[in-house]
């Protein structure tokens, strides 16, 4: 489904433990590392694509988890001229995202990567709240930027947002 600006409608999900790490997983076969996505599919909210694609991904159920909260609005990135398939109808030129902030409820072992015939990721760890900014592929780190500011006070409730945004570490531009 992409919407009549080329956008396809997705969520991303920030999984943290009970130390306030959060879940970093390596997409299967590549040395490129993300927090898990997928696609809203028509007859669904973003709140039900958070439980199947979470489903899908770490194999973790809706009683594994609590929601904490969630993105305002819609966050945007464009995906690089390489990356667009031309051919495709309708066009694709990015993902539109809701990001989801999400507290484990289970143990680390529920995390199952291998759950279907197509794993996303092959592997997964724990990670400081900020460094997934050092790691991300470059035309997605706005979005993941906003989104950890956005979400920091819900996991960070004692500490400013000043102090928040100031205590990471500075990204640069590619």
């Amino acid at each position: 489904m992409i919407d009549s600006e080329g956008y396809r409608p997705n969520v991303g999900i920030i999984l943290c433990n009970p130390e306030r790490k959060l879940l970093w997983a390596r997409r299967y076969g590549q040395d490129a590392w993300q927090f898990p996505q997928g696609g809203i599919r028509f007859d669904e909210t973003p709140e039900e694509a958070v439980y199947r694609e979470l489903m899908e991904e770490v194999g973790l159920e809706a009683h594994d988890v609590e929601i904490i909260g969630c993105t305002r609005g819609w966050l945007r990135y464009r995906l690089p001229k390489r990356f667009i398939r031309r051919k495709s109808r309708p066009l694709c030129i990015g993902q539109k995202q809701r990001w989801f902030l999400l507290r484990l409820t289970s143990m680390d072992s529920r995390v199952k990567l291998d759950l279907t015939d197509a794993p996303e990721f092959d592997d997964w760890r724990w990670v400081d709240y900020w460094d997934p900014l050092q790691e991300i592929v470059f035309f997605k780190r706005r979005v993941y930027e906003r989104a950890l500011n956005e979400l920091a006070p819900l996991l960070f409730p004692e500490q400013k947002s000043a102090r928040m945004a100031s205590g990471r570490r500075k990204t640069t531009a590619r």
